[in-house]
């Protein structure tokens, strides 16, 4: 997912859906319903282990740790942080946390090592739960609050926090009312920042519950589905979808505890997952693979979910091609949550599918002015008029970085179906001679080439034109590519003054923690090799 640009804020565009503002109880009914419904299915299966809860379990489990929370005097907008990595632990203190109606902090741990001196007192936890074998040193002395091991749950006890549940009071705590529920603090969670210190990230719960229940109505999730994913569950995008998002239609999640391409497709095999979650990294490593899976090899997934960075047309056709498996791509951000989504029936090539439509979604100009189909301009979204869009300072302050509605940083338009594509990053277009190039569209042009796996174009400063086009191409495994004939090609497809003056040939491309492209990191090494 993708961050909102900090500064600018337009209108909101006419007549919208109105948006949902619903609290915690939003989600006890959700358990509610599916316990009722089907007490032995499995809510989360770890396809690690093999271990499984069911919705059965799952609700009184989290009664149990609300319970537990409010004994210890911890309600609405306290905060219980979590370190750990993918686990059913981590699933069941999530959804806990969730029907008391506290926050829960959940933190990236590979990636936020190095600031958990900085982000753990700034967000002064009441309660901090870990997994075993972190080698937290001196944190937990250098931090407030209470600190106790996670643990491992089992249905008769368990250890570490799942063992203190026991004398937990049987019903949870009641809830405020709805309307004033909703606007407390539901989730914090710290974006994928590569030279900075990460943002935290508040999202409410009228913003985290209903985002949640239009992102599995966008995907076309429902109760037989069962949703395979191995992304960190720290972050927004499997936090709404696959966790969330599975259990406000009583699915089931397949959790795995990170990618691994040699049992991708033995485990959506093994577990007979409907839907698979990826990115363009993950879809190009398993383009990279010599899998031979074909459609009968896996006949209940419908499709694989694509988001988190662009996808290019040719990589999407080229993946879909290869295995037979159609991508559904989504789009949205930390800060709003998904923004769009599609299925296998629904997608268009090219596009993110149609926005959520509460969110009420617009492409508009610098003065903010909502532009037709087919024109390109700056991505908008606010589902509240009286919202706010905030993160946690690093004093421990929370801060307002827009209201109402938001520029995503995105560039993109709507065709004439409604349907929304980006075009890049607004701070990674290339100005060449006044004149704007998305980069987006010279990689999709590098990428047509058969013997390309990966490519990266960014602007490089120039004397006369201010920037020029370069990029950086790794080729395919065995490929003998020329630079000359990679120009050539881009000669063939772009016009002059958008088509690259040098390629670099590289082993790899620098990435994030995420496994998105870093185009920043990109333009850096064009830079040192030009001094």
């Amino acid at each position: 997912m993708t961050a909102p640009q900090d500064s600018r804020i337009a209108a909101a565009p006419g007549a919208a859906q109105t948006a949902p503002a619903q609290g915690p109880a939003l989600l006890r009914g959700w358990l509610a319903a599916a316990a009722r419904a089907h007490p032995d299915k499995p809510y989360l299966v770890s396809v690690e282990d093999g271990r499984v809860l069911g919705y059965g379990a799952l609700a009184p489990l989290a009664a149990r740790i609300a319970g537990h929370l409010a004994a210890r005097g911890i309600g609405p907008n306290d905060r219980v942080v979590l370190l750990a990595n993918n686990s059913l632990e981590h699933l069941a203190v999530y959804a806990g946390v969730l029907y008391a109606g506290a926050t829960i902090c959940t933190v990236h741990l590979e990636m936020n090592r190095a600031y958990l001196d900085a982000l753990l007192p700034a967000l002064r936890p009441r309660l901090v739960l870990f997994e075993d074998g972190l080698d937290l040193g001196g944190l937990i002395a250098r931090t407030g609050g209470e600190w106790r091991p996670l643990g491992r749950w089992a249905e008769a006890g368990g250890e570490g926090f799942f063992a203190d549940l026991a004398p937990a009071p049987p019903a949870p705590p009641p809830l405020p009312a709805d309307a004033a529920a909703c606007r407390n603090d539901a989730v914090i969670f710290f974006t994928s920042g590569t030279s900075a210190r990460p943002k935290g990230v508040i999202l409410t719960y009228r913003e985290l519950l209903p985002n949640s229940a239009a992102t599995a109505e966008a995907f076309g999730l429902g109760p037989d589905d069962r949703v395979y994913d191995y992304r960190s569950f720290n972050w927004a995008s499997a936090q709404m979808l696959s966790a969330l998002g599975t259990l406000s239609v009583g699915a089931t999640l397949l959790l795995g505890r990170k990618f691994s391409r040699s049992r991708f497709f033995a485990d959506i095999a093994a577990y007979k997952a409907t839907v698979a979650t990826g990115n363009p990294t993950v879809l190009n490593m398993l383009l990279q693979g010599d899998d031979t899976v074909r459609p009968a090899d896996l006949p209940h997934l419908r499709f694989v979910t694509s988001s988190s960075a662009p996808l290019t047309v040719e990589e999407w056709r080229r993946f879909e091609d290869r295995f037979g498996i159609p991508v559904a791509q989504g789009y949205g951000s930390s800060e709003t949550g998904w923004i769009s989504g599609c299925t296998d029936r629904t997608k268009r090539y090219g596009s993110v599918g149609k926005p959520l439509p509460y969110l009420r979604a617009a492409v508009v100009d610098r003065d903010g002015n909502a532009l037709p189909a087919g024109e390109i301009g700056h991505v908008q979204v606010g589902a509240y008029p009286d919202g706010e869009f905030r993160y946690i300072g690093e004093d421990g302050a929370i801060r307002v970085n827009a209201a109402g509605r938001v520029l995503t940083g995105d560039m993109g338009f709507f065709d004439a179906d409604g349907y929304l594509h980006l075009t890049g990053r607004e701070k990674d277009l290339i100005i060449r001679g006044g004149v704007n190039i998305s980069p987006l569209e010279i990689d999709a042009v590098l990428m047509r080439h058969a013997d390309i796996a990966e490519a990266v174009a960014v602007g490089m400063p120039d004397r006369i034109y201010g920037e020029e086009v370069v990029a950086s191409v790794v080729l395919r495994n065995g490929a003998t590519l020329t630079a000359e004939a990679i120009l050539a090609h881009c000669a063939r497809h772009l016009p002059a003054f958008k088509t690259p003056k040098r390629i670099a040939i590289v082993p790899g491309l620098p990435k994030t923690d995420r496994g998105k492209l870093d185009r920043k990191a990109v333009a850096a090494e064009w830079k040192a090799q030009s001094v």
